[in-house]
């Protein structure tokens, strides 16, 4: 079993990075492989609704001048999405929102590909506007048929440096919670 993390922070390593990878080691020990992807640094443009990918049917976004078609195939070969995004004045990043669009429309052309995979968000605040950003995440989940495990708060941390969210104690605890939740559902969703 393999998780895709996809980081969505304009900065490589940050606060958002390190979220993901306290979630990713918690899958690690329960013997489920990780990959985290960056998207800082990358440019991927939002959806065009030019709808080729409703008519070619082939997995794949027509606009393949950026780095979506990447992410949508690695996310249609892994058996657990984690999507992680900092909070930009209560909203997701660009490049997150821009990976939703794109990866949605082509997973809903193609039959709900993405469909029963497990899948997670993760949000870094500095303070508020977390849960609409939490929410954003969620429904790409829930509309893309997939199966969304809980942790034992919202998936969020708090900080605003880069490392700042380790000061986060209960934060940090989620992360680890939400690992191991995902990490059991996953094992129950390939019986």
């Amino acid at each position: 079993m393999k998780v895709l993390a996809i980081n969505g922070s304009a900065r490589k390593d940050g606060n958002t990075a390190l979220l993901l990878n306290t979630v990713m080691a918690e899958l690690s020990t329960q013997g489920i492989e990780t990959e985290l992807y960056q998207l800082a640094g990358k440019p991927i443009q939002g959806c065009i609704a030019c709808y080729k990918c409703f008519q070619n049917k082939n997995k794949r976004c027509a606009v393949d001048k950026d780095i979506a078609n990447e992410c949508i195939e690695k996310m249609l070969s892994a058996d657990g999405i984690l999507l992680g995004s900092p909070t930009y004045f209560a909203d997701l990043s660009a490049g997150m929102k821009a990976l939703i669009e794109r990866s949605g429309m082509v997973a809903r052309a193609n039959g709900n590909m993405f469909r029963r995979k497990a899948g997670a968000g993760v949000v870094a605040v500095r303070r508020a506007g977390a849960m609409h950003v939490f929410s954003s995440l969620n429904a790409f989940f829930l509309i893309s048929e997939m199966v969304i495990p809980g942790s034992s708060y919202w998936n969020l941390g708090r900080g605003r440096e880069p490392g700042e969210v380790r000061n986060d104690e209960e934060g940090m605890q989620t992360m680890k919670t939400l690992g191991q939740n995902m990490a059991w559902l996953m094992k129950q969703l390939g019986k």
